[in-house]
Order: C-alpha cells, then structure tokens, then sequence
C-alpha cells in the first residue's frame, strides 16, 4: 500500500471513532519519516514536564542549581488531586530536586512539576529551549493553571459536561472558550515539534550528553504504560515516553529502540470528540495507528 492510501484509511478510521490528531513517525537515524498532520498544534498537557526536566537539568549541570538540595512540599499541593503522587501526601516533606525530577517526568506527578517551576518558570523553560534550537514548543503556564478547568470545579458524575464544553467551544484557529484548550494561550506543540525534541534527545547536538541521558532515562522509566507502550514494548524493543491527557486530549511522544540498533521516535497529539474520561478504545487506536505508521516506515 502506498503511503498516501495508508495516511487516507489511517485518517478514516481515526475519524470514524471520533479522533483528531497529530501523528508523526521518525526513523531516527536516517531522518525519514511519516505522519498524519504532523504540523497541526495542540495544548500539551503534560508533555511540557519533558522541556521543564531538560530546562532543570541544563541549570543543573552549569551550577545554578544543585540536585541534591531539598525543596520543602506541603501537603495538598496547588493543583488538582492526581491518582498518585504528592497530591496524596498527608505531610510537609523535604524531597531534593533531583527526585521530583523523577516525580514529574517518570510519574507525571504535577505537584512536584509545580515546585520545579518555582525554580524555573515557564518563560525560562521557553527560553531553554530557543537555547538548544528547538522551535515550535511553547510553555506559557505551571500545571495549577493547567489545572484550572471546568472539570475541576464539577462534581466526577458532571465531569461529561466539562467533556461537552471542550469539544463544543473550539474555534477553527485553534482557540477555545477554555483557556487551557487554546493554542494562542496554553502550552501547545505539534507532533514535530516534539519530534524535533526526542532527535535533540536521543541523538545529542545542541543538548548535553549528560542532560540528554537523564532525560532518556527518565523517560524510560515512565509509569504510565496504557497509551502506546502495548504496542511498542517488548522483549526485543524499549519504550521511554512521555504522556499528556486533559479534558478531550490524549497524547503521548516516546521512542521505541530495537534490538537491532533501530530507533524510532513517535509523536501522537490527539483530541476526541467523545464526551467521556474513560476512553479505552481510543487509547487502544492511537496506538494502533501509530504502530502502522512504525512498521511502514521500518518496512520501507
């Protein structure tokens, strides 16, 4: 099948289950690639924890910070309660900023995001990633703003109406009557984007080797493995990623290295038109198209 009749059944039946998104495949050792709108922007959720570790890491190794120092948390946090994390503390606790790097970026605990955005706000992230040449990433907001949308003010047996409202208030140039829904205001990228992220990563030029290799290992060790980690670990490959989901958005961006020497970055952005948290099958589709396009391009 040619890659234009692939991309057209591929659109189909993300269409047919209520799915938009942003899709994009990189062979990441000779550039070629494919994807579905690669270029269509997105709020980012929390895929901005991977440039806030870079922006971290970078102060890290130049001085500014030191990892082993301790940050005082209170317990409650400033945003909304996760199923898991220091959002759950009962008690202050002393953790250094090398271990709520772990929290943020490997359990996306967004507590421990906010503390490391206390250290460097977003703009200074923003600006950590002109530094390194990559474009197209904006980070405006901490994760208490991210937080801050309709259905955390809902009862969880109203939270479709907040669903309803983010599929339903869009405009045709990306904006949103949510804030955080709204490219021209949230933190937003495309699939290339962040593609042109996990390259810097996994293949170190204008980044550190040694910040890169932290963030790969951190991206590695990723708790969250029921988006697109079925279909891309296995005993012959390894899967380190990212997750971001918020209201209607499902995204994830990773890389699948294979025994072989192979490796493959992927880039999925997605939105649904389905007023509903709980959306197993759309998971189960991204990444069912994203493994076709994976094997498309492997079989090229």
């Amino acid at each position: 099948m040619s890659v234009e009749a692939l991309v057209r059944e591929l659109r189909r039946e993300l269409d047919d289950a209520g799915l938009h998104g942003s899709f994009l495949v990189r062979d990441l050792h000779s550039g070629d690639e494919i994807g579905i709108e690669p270029d269509l922007e997105f709020p980012t959720a929390s895929l901005v924890k991977v440039p806030l570790a870079v922006a971290t890491l970078e102060r890290i190794r130049t001085g500014e910070l030191d990892g082993a120092a301790q940050l005082l948390v209170r317990p409650g946090g400033v945003t909304a309660p996760g199923p898991m994390g220091l959002a759950k503390f009962r008690h202050p606790a002393r953790i250094s900023i090398d271990d709520l790097l772990y929290l943020s970026t490997s359990m996306s605990d967004s507590t421990a995001a906010d503390a490391l955005f206390d250290l460097t706000p977003p703009a200074e992230v923003a600006r950590s990633l002109q530094a390194v040449g990559i474009r197209g990433i904006t980070v405006r907001h901490t994760m208490h703003d991210l937080n801050q949308t309709p259905a955390d003010r809902l009862d969880p047996a109203d939270v479709h109406l907040a669903h309803s409202l983010a599929i339903g208030a869009g405009t045709a140039g990306r904006g949103h009557r949510v804030p955080q829904l709204d490219v021209t205001r949230a933190n937003s990228g495309s699939a290339r984007a962040f593609m042109k992220l996990l390259q810097a990563l996994w293949r170190p030029s204008s980044i550190a080797p040694e910040v890169a290799e932290r963030v790969r290992a951190l991206m590695g060790e990723n708790v969250l493995r029921h988006r697109l980690a079925p279909d891309f670990s296995s005993d012959a490959s390894k899967w380190s990623s990212k997750t971001g989901t918020l209201l209607n958005l499902r995204h994830e961006v990773g890389v699948v290295e294979h025994a072989d020497g192979q490796a493959f970055g992927v880039a999925v952005l997605t939105e649904s038109r389905v007023p509903a948290f709980s959306q197993p099958g759309a998971e189960a589709l991204m990444a069912r198209v994203a493994r076709t396009l994976h094997d498309h391009l492997r079989g090229m």
